[in-house]
């Protein structure tokens, strides 16, 4: 009897580990910024979603503040690579693995979010695409309140930005920072606020999130709305990591960034009002470029794009459909 009983259990224990394993999946997502930024913020909620949608089958854990050890720029890397599976990158420092990365930061190319929706439209399948390529899948795109400049002295003319060393994201940044007179420096986000301690850097183009983030009412007592780049965040997930997910939680994760990417941008709006409010709460002078101070700098742009479509032509055909549904 027992002998009956003991090949009864073998044979049971031989079908359970045949059978496909219900096991959860945990997956750990790199964030460089920190826990209160919106884009953090954003990615905690779509976590939570992600549990809800799959019954608890997929869960993402939130490490921000760069606590993965992966810097800004290795973001796409790390993804295709898996040294994690999913990760907040900004797009704009993948660059080095391909420039049409940088489109949407062309100087002055999409200054509104109405404008970067529009561009959005020829843009992602290319994104797409890229990140296919890189061992990866979009989820979803966030932009960033529009990019600002941060000074140690009011920038009303062209005058008051030469010699400026100033922090850029992006070559686009800097090749325009430097026809404009200034002295750009291109950094990852972790290392803006020790060189502002150090002196490396006077000032910083950036959101004017980072600039609450940064605490800049410490180093700089200027911030100019110059809108002048655009930048968005891409949430991507390593595909060997997202093949091995059944295809209900694939659809469902799915079908929660898109249904979730919207707010995402309402957020980012909304972002941009309430931390100029809170960089004015602690004395920093935000002012508006003049409208011949514009009309200077969107001079001094336009052959950035001519020459960054020379350079890219993967990207160009993205800009000129842009352009002309924009015109």
């Amino acid at each position: 009897m027992k002998q009956g009983h003991n090949a009864a259990l073998a044979a049971l224990l031989t079908v359970a580990a045949a059978a496909p394993a219900l096991a959860e999946t945990d997956w750990d997502m790199s964030v460089v910024w920190p826990e209160g930024n919106f884009h953090t913020q954003n990615a905690m909620a779509f976590a939570e979603k992600v549990k809800e949608v799959t019954d608890g089958e997929v869960n993402i854990t939130i490490h921000s503040g760069g606590a993965l050890g992966i810097k800004g720029p290795e973001g796409m890397a790390a993804v295709r690579d898996g040294i994690v599976p999913i990760a907040d990158i900004l797009m704009s420092q993948q660059v080095g693995e391909n420039p049409a990365l940088g489109v949407e930061t062309l100087p002055f190319l999409a200054p509104t979010s109405q404008d970067l929706a529009l561009l959005h439209k020829f843009y992602r399948p290319l994104i797409e695409k890229i990140a296919g390529e890189m061992n990866q899948k979009l989820l979803y795109m966030t932009p960033w309140p529009g990019q600002a400049v941060f000074s140690p002295e009011p920038i009303e003319t062209l005058a008051d930005i030469s010699g400026l060393k100033i922090r850029v994201v992006d070559a686009n940044g800097h090749d325009f920072f430097e026809a404009l007179g200034a002295a750009p420096v291109q950094m990852p986000w972790g290392e803006v606020i020790p060189s502002l301690a150090a002196g490396t850097i006077e000032g910083v183009t950036t959101s004017s999130s980072s600039g609450v983030d940064g605490a800049f009412w410490e180093f700089m007592d200027n911030m100019s709305t110059f809108n002048w780049q655009a930048s968005s965040n891409i949430v991507t997930v390593n595909l060997d990591a997202w093949n091995d997910l059944s295809d209900g939680d694939q659809k469902a994760i799915e079908d929660a960034a898109a249904a979730m990417e919207g707010q995402f941008w309402l957020n980012s709006r909304a972002e941009d009002a309430s931390k100029i409010a809170t960089l004015e709460e602690h004395g920093m002078t935000v002012t508006a470029p003049s409208a011949e101070l514009k009309a200077e700098l969107l001079e001094k742009a336009l052959p950035l794009w001519d020459a960054f479509k020379e350079r890219v032509p993967e990207a160009a055909p993205v800009v000129d459909a842009y352009l002309d549904a924009r015109d």
